[in-house]
């Protein structure tokens, strides 16, 4: 797996002045008629430079290449020239939100849920968003929704009876955060991704059994409530 290796290419401004003085050169050489073939050759040398500035915008970065081999990533904001046969490849640095799509999927109890995630994330490692995934931001697509599904198979949507101190995805929103942000992080590493925020954006039962589970809740409060008052009657 390929590691960052940052770089740090020498100014441009110091090459875009000799492509000046090449031009100035280029052109006394034609208007005099005296070194024709001095001139075609400045002109040439002036295109064969003329590849190699960069301008890198803040919160970008430049992944370069010389015939297939990484040679390294350029982070820092500036002009710059680097060898004109490096391929070059501009990577955002900034942060991306991904709205996940909204899921149907069977909680740990086998009811069917519905839920969706946003995630904010950033490239932090260029050689690896590169080199080691085909498409990075399909991959990020993708792992989240695996993420998604996966953890709501290991939790239930809601209490079940006896079971009031375990967490659930409905309750639990805070731990829910933390494992699927932790798990987000795991899977996308490979692409030198890394996660700043996970957080469940929609959470319900499916349809069909939305009005079912409604009249559960309905039902199980009824029977706190009465359980309540008969623990105060006792009491007085």
């Amino acid at each position: 797996m390929y590691q960052e290796k940052i770089i740090s290419p020498p100014s441009g401004y110091l090459t875009f002045a000799l492509c000046l003085a090449l031009l100035g050169a280029s052109i006394f050489c034609f208007v005099t008629e005296s070194f024709l073939w001095g001139g075609i050759l400045l002109a040439i040398d002036i295109f064969l430079i003329f590849p190699g500035f960069l301008i890198i915008n803040p919160n970008q970065s430049m992944v370069l290449t010389l015939f297939g081999k990484y040679i390294g990533t350029v982070k820092a904001d500036g002009f710059f020239w680097v060898n004109p046969l490096t391929a070059k490849r501009r990577l955002s640095l900034k942060a991306n939100n991904l709205n996940g799509q909204q899921l149907k999927v069977n909680d740990k109890l086998g009811n069917p849920i519905e839920i969706a995630a946003v995630v904010v994330w950033k490239v932090n490692e260029t050689a690896k968003a590169v080199f080691s995934v085909e498409n990075y931001m399909q991959y990020v697509n993708i792992q989240s929704e695996a993420a998604v599904r996966h953890l709501a198979n290991i939790f239930p949507y809601d209490h079940s009876e006896g079971e009031e101190d375990s967490i659930t995805l409905k309750d639990g929103a805070d731990k829910v955060s933390e494992l699927l942000e932790n798990e987000l992080n795991e899977r996308l590493s490979r692409a030198g991704i890394e996660v700043l925020e996970a957080r469940i954006s929609h959470l319900a039962y499916a349809p069909e059994i939305a009005s079912a589970m409604l009249q559960r809740q309905q039902a199980t409060a009824v029977i706190a409530a009465r359980k309540l008052m008969i623990l105060k009657k006792n009491k007085g």
